[in-house]
């Protein structure tokens, strides 16, 4: 059976820029037409690339991610992917930053248990940095606010002689 080797890369925002791991993908070899790229928020998994990849991926493949948190930003639903992707569609995982997450070693039971504890602690330091990043956004909008700083639209002015 070939095995296809796969990139994910996920940036949160159209302002951010994904070169870091599309060049990482790249020195390891990883074709572009098997790299999935999207500008979506981690916050769920309803993102149409990702969606894409995962009908595309067959048992044996490879799925590269530079870090957990490209992956995805909410605990229970990396969770519940890294269990779709390595348990029922018999996928192999690379976390580029992190060596203990690859599912294509340990493969025994003590390497299980400890990939699956580094997985769980990933999860929950993804989904608590998000947590993180929304409480200081909203606090700078409210400082900001407090300083008279007006969000949104300008509002349209009209000239009296105009209207009458």
């Amino acid at each position: 059976m070939k095995k296809t080797v796969y990139g994910y890369a996920r940036v949160s925002s159209i302002n951010q820029n994904e070169d870091r791991q599309l060049d990482a993908m790249h020195r390891i070899g990883i074709d572009d037409k098997h790299i999935f790229m999207e500008k979506k928020s981690g916050k769920d998994f309803d993102r149409p690339e990702y969606q894409r990849l995962v009908k595309k991926m067959k048992e044996g493949d490879i799925l590269y991610i530079m870090s957990i948190d490209r992956l995805g930003r909410n605990y229970d639903e990396i969770r519940e992917q890294w269990r779709v992707l390595t348990k029922v569609k018999r996928i192999n995982i690379v976390v580029m930053d992190m060596p203990l997450l690859d599912t294509r070693q340990y493969k025994d039971l003590i390497g299980t248990l400890i990939s699956d504890l580094v997985l769980e602690l990933l999860a929950y330091v993804a989904e608590n940095e998000r947590n993180a990043i929304r409480t200081r956004t909203n606090q700078g909008i409210a400082a900001a606010k407090a300083r008279g700083v007006q969000f949104g639209r300008p509002k349209l002015q009209f000239d009296e002689e105009f209207i009458n």
